[in-house]
Formats: C-alpha cells, sequence, structure tokens
C-alpha cells in the first residue's frame, strides 16, 4: 500500500518535473543568449516567472530523486 501511494506520488513529480523543464525558456532564447551565455549576468537578473520556475524545476528534481532512492530502499 505505501510502495503503491509513493510510485502515485513520484509519478505525478516526475510529469510535474517535465512540465516545467518544457516551460522554461532555451539558454539561446533574446539577446542574451548571442553573447555566448553571459547574458544573465552582463543584462541584469532573470525575470520573475523564470526564477520562479528554476525555483520549482529545483524542488521538483529533489523530491523525484529522494522519492527514487527511498523507493529503491523499499522494495
Amino acid at each position: 500500500m505505501l510502495q503503491t501511494l509513493l510510485m502515485v506520488i513520484h509519478l505525478i513529480i516526475g510529469v510535474g518535473l517535465i512540465a516545467t523543464v518544457l516551460l522554461q525558456p532555451g539558454r539561446s532564447a533574446g539577446i542574451s543568449g548571442a553573447i555566448s551565455g553571459a547574458g544573465e549576468s552582463l543584462f541584469g537578473r532573470q525575470s520573475g516567472m523564470d526564477e520562479f520556475l528554476s525555483k520549482i524545476t529545483t524542488y521538483l528534481a529533489v523530491a523525484f530523486m529522494v522519492l527514487s532512492v527511498t523507493i529503491a530502499v523499499l522494495l
């Protein structure tokens, strides 16, 4: 029962992680990408939505990895 619940949560987090990664703009987006990646530090900080998506992606990735290890240990 616990393993099934963890697998369902793992699936939901995986789909959420895929969605947040696909929603983020590419590295070469805008003028900042034209100058070989120096853009964000050169032209200022990220916009609010980009920063939010980056944080959500980080949290989901950590949760995905922790759940992966937990499920591997339980099985």
